[in-house]
């Protein structure tokens, strides 16, 4: 009985020749997977779709006597600019908050509901992911069937839960809260975002929990870690490209939010979104202002998208490649 040897067969390329053939390879791929029909459509659609936000701008640095009589294409003829439109947005509002006051107001609303959106769902999420108790399954098929109700069902028995409380056997489980209260004037608003946010939120990140290998989660309890350093020391840094990619989201979300600012906060914590639907004055005649107006309530998403844009692209990718 003979026994062959088979000898690996060794690349005899060079690095110059590896990299040739990786760029040929790359050229291949690409020009499989692209169309120039394709990519003149896709920039003529960007195109189409960025002229009336450009024209937007535009009108936001235009005088208002200008953007009344002429067109905003008129300033390629005739270009006058100035900065009195966002100086005069700042200063005035169409409810009893001006806009700087109703942007700190946003502020106030948007930051506090990501923070007690992510730390309820991400909780909420090691469970279900992690943790064996009776009913997981149905509990947390329930929690996602919630993002079929809509939002605006839940208005009225919101409204009658935060005004009345919630009373079981005698127990207050809940304390009614009085609207009109300022002491209380934004917990209203944090609890509603928040517990709309939950459903989506528990979904997405349980995915992203779900996929940590096990035998890192046993090897923390072998060396007798619990439930709260895993989480906390694991789960957390682990997860923190989804949490970034959720946040991101859900603080986009709320700074756009008109609705349920508009139910739930009283007049004097209204956001900046229902100042904007009132700017442009009774009857339209300063929507010169609203554009400004429009261009400050984007700065702050913008930012905050930028600021954490290498872990949002990081939280979509998550779970797309293995290996």
């Amino acid at each position: 009985m003979t026994i062959e040897v088979i000898e690996p067969v060794l690349d005899q390329r060079t690095a110059r020749q590896v990299a040739r053939d990786t760029r040929k390879h790359e050229a291949m791929a690409q020009k499989r997977l692209t169309s120039k029909g394709a990519t003149i459509a896709a920039v003529a659609i960007a195109f189409l779709w960025t002229i009336p936000t450009f024209g937007l701008f535009v009108t936001s640095f235009r005088p208002g006597a200008d953007s009344q009589d002429t067109g905003w294409w008129t300033v390629f003829t005739n270009p006058d600019f100035t900065l009195g439109n966002y100086q005069a947005a700042l200063t005035s509002g169409g409810t009893a908050l001006t806009l700087g006051q109703s942007f700190l107001n946003s502020l106030a609303i948007t930051i506090p509901v990501v923070f007690f959106a992510l730390a309820v769902s991400s909780l909420l999420a090691y469970a279900f992911a992690w943790i064996d108790f009776k009913g997981k399954n149905i509990a947390f098929v329930a929690v996602f069937a919630l993002q079929i109700v809509p939002l605006q069902m839940a208005l009225v028995p919101l409204l009658s839960l935060f005004s009345r409380g919630l009373t079981i056997n005698g127990v207050t489980i809940f304390p009614g809260f009085d609207l009109r209260d300022v002491d209380h004037s934004f917990a209203t608003v944090w609890i509603a975002h928040t517990i709309f946010a939950i459903p989506l939120a528990v979904f997405l990140l349980h995915n992203f929990i779900a996929e940590i290998p096990s035998e890192v989660i046993e090897a923390a309890r072998v060396d007798g870690a619990g439930h709260g350093q895993i989480f906390f020391r694991m789960i957390i840094p682990l997860a923190a490209p989804a949490l970034a990619s959720y946040a991101v989201l859900q603080f986009i979300w709320v700074w756009n939010d008109l609705l349920v600012a508009t139910i739930f906060a009283p007049s004097s914590s209204l956001p900046m979104t229902q100042s904007l639907n009132s700017l442009s004055g009774t009857w339209g005649n300063q929507w010169y202002l609203q554009s400004a107006g429009t261009f400050l309530s984007i700065l702050v998403p913008l930012i905050v998208f930028f600021a954490l844009q290498r872990f949002f692209v990081r939280g979509l990718l998550a779970g797309a490649t293995k290996g």
